[in-house]
Protein backbone atom coordinates (compact mmCIF):
# COMPACT_ATOMS: atom_id res chain seq x y z
CA UNK A 1 0.00 0.00 0.00
CA UNK A 2 2.90 2.34 0.72
CA UNK A 3 4.25 1.99 -2.83
CA UNK A 4 0.77 2.41 -4.32
CA UNK A 5 0.36 5.64 -2.34
CA UNK A 6 3.84 6.88 -3.27
CA UNK A 7 3.22 6.37 -7.00
CA UNK A 8 -0.49 7.20 -7.41
CA UNK A 9 -0.84 9.61 -4.51
CA UNK A 10 -2.93 9.52 -1.38
CA UNK A 11 -5.95 11.18 -3.00
CA UNK A 12 -6.27 8.48 -5.67
CA UNK A 13 -5.79 5.59 -3.25
CA UNK A 14 -8.18 7.14 -0.74
CA UNK A 15 -10.85 7.45 -3.49
CA UNK A 16 -10.34 3.84 -4.57
CA UNK A 17 -10.49 2.63 -0.98
CA UNK A 18 -13.59 4.68 -0.19
CA UNK A 19 -15.38 3.24 -3.23
CA UNK A 20 -14.45 -0.35 -2.39
CA UNK A 21 -17.31 -2.77 -1.77
CA UNK A 22 -17.51 -6.45 -0.92
CA UNK A 23 -17.68 -7.08 -4.67
CA UNK A 24 -14.26 -5.59 -5.47
CA UNK A 25 -12.43 -5.91 -2.15
CA UNK A 26 -10.58 -9.03 -3.31
CA UNK A 27 -9.61 -7.27 -6.55
CA UNK A 28 -8.29 -4.23 -4.64
CA UNK A 29 -6.23 -6.56 -2.43
CA UNK A 30 -4.95 -8.38 -5.51
CA UNK A 31 -3.74 -5.23 -7.29
CA UNK A 32 -2.25 -3.78 -4.12
CA UNK A 33 -0.30 -6.97 -3.39
CA UNK A 34 0.43 -8.04 -6.97
CA UNK A 35 1.13 -4.80 -8.79
CA UNK A 36 2.35 -2.57 -5.98
CA UNK A 37 3.71 -5.08 -3.46
CA UNK A 38 5.45 -7.34 -5.96
CA UNK A 39 6.14 -5.72 -9.34
CA UNK A 40 6.46 -2.01 -8.46
CA UNK A 41 8.56 -2.93 -5.40
CA UNK A 42 11.18 -4.90 -7.30
CA UNK A 43 14.63 -3.32 -7.13
CA UNK A 44 15.95 -3.48 -10.71
CA UNK A 45 13.88 -0.73 -12.39
CA UNK A 46 13.52 2.72 -10.87
CA UNK A 47 10.05 4.11 -10.37
CA UNK A 48 10.71 6.37 -13.38
CA UNK A 49 11.54 3.36 -15.56
CA UNK A 50 8.51 1.41 -14.34
CA UNK A 51 6.34 4.43 -15.06
CA UNK A 52 7.61 4.65 -18.65
CA UNK A 53 7.11 0.93 -19.26
CA UNK A 54 3.65 1.01 -17.70
CA UNK A 55 2.48 3.93 -19.81
CA UNK A 56 3.77 2.27 -22.98
CA UNK A 57 2.04 -1.01 -22.16
CA UNK A 58 -1.24 0.66 -21.25
CA UNK A 59 -1.12 2.75 -24.42
CA UNK A 60 -0.47 -0.35 -26.53
CA UNK A 61 -3.46 -2.05 -24.90
CA UNK A 62 -5.75 0.96 -25.37
CA UNK A 63 -6.37 1.39 -21.63
CA UNK A 64 -7.32 5.07 -21.77
CA UNK A 65 -8.22 5.71 -18.12
CA UNK A 66 -5.15 3.86 -16.90
CA UNK A 67 -2.89 5.82 -19.30
CA UNK A 68 -4.22 9.09 -17.89
CA UNK A 69 -3.86 7.86 -14.31
CA UNK A 70 -0.24 6.83 -14.85
CA UNK A 71 0.57 10.07 -16.68
CA UNK A 72 -0.70 11.94 -13.60
CA UNK A 73 1.46 9.64 -11.47
CA UNK A 74 4.58 10.89 -13.28
CA UNK A 75 4.49 13.77 -10.79
CA UNK A 76 5.57 11.14 -8.26
CA UNK A 77 7.74 8.87 -10.41
CA UNK A 78 9.97 11.38 -12.16
CA UNK A 79 9.10 10.26 -15.70
CA UNK A 80 9.23 13.30 -17.98
CA UNK A 81 7.22 14.41 -20.99
CA UNK A 82 10.21 13.46 -23.12
CA UNK A 83 10.24 9.96 -21.56
CA UNK A 84 6.58 9.50 -22.40
CA UNK A 85 7.03 10.86 -25.92
CA UNK A 86 9.81 8.34 -26.54
CA UNK A 87 7.75 5.50 -25.06
CA UNK A 88 4.87 6.35 -27.37
CA UNK A 89 7.21 6.28 -30.37
CA UNK A 90 7.97 2.67 -29.41
CA UNK A 91 4.25 2.00 -29.10
CA UNK A 92 3.79 3.32 -32.65
CA UNK A 93 6.39 0.93 -34.04
CA UNK A 94 5.62 -2.16 -31.99
CA UNK A 95 1.89 -1.87 -31.25
CA UNK A 96 0.70 0.29 -34.13
CA UNK A 97 0.31 3.91 -35.11
CA UNK A 98 -3.42 4.04 -34.20
CA UNK A 99 -2.68 2.93 -30.62
CA UNK A 100 0.08 5.53 -30.26
CA UNK A 101 -2.01 8.25 -31.90
CA UNK A 102 -4.90 7.61 -29.53
CA UNK A 103 -2.58 7.54 -26.50
CA UNK A 104 -0.93 10.79 -27.59
CA UNK A 105 -4.34 12.49 -27.52
CA UNK A 106 -4.96 11.20 -24.00
CA UNK A 107 -1.49 12.18 -22.79
CA UNK A 108 -1.77 15.70 -24.25
CA UNK A 109 -5.16 16.19 -22.59
CA UNK A 110 -3.86 14.86 -19.27
CA UNK A 111 -0.78 17.10 -19.35
CA UNK A 112 -2.99 20.11 -20.11
CA UNK A 113 -5.17 19.24 -17.11
CA UNK A 114 -2.08 18.83 -14.94
CA UNK A 115 -0.70 22.19 -16.05
CA UNK A 116 -4.05 23.86 -15.36
CA UNK A 117 -4.13 22.29 -11.90
CA UNK A 118 -0.58 22.04 -10.59
CA UNK A 119 -1.69 20.45 -7.30
CA UNK A 120 -1.13 16.69 -7.26
CA UNK A 121 -4.28 14.79 -8.25
CA UNK A 122 -3.06 11.29 -9.06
Amino acid sequence: MAVRRQVLGDAHVDRATAQMTDFDADFQTFITEGAWGSVWSRPHFTRRERSIVTIALLAALGQDDEVAMHVRATRNTGATKEDIKEALMHVAVYAGVPAANHAIKIVKKTFAEMEANPAPQA
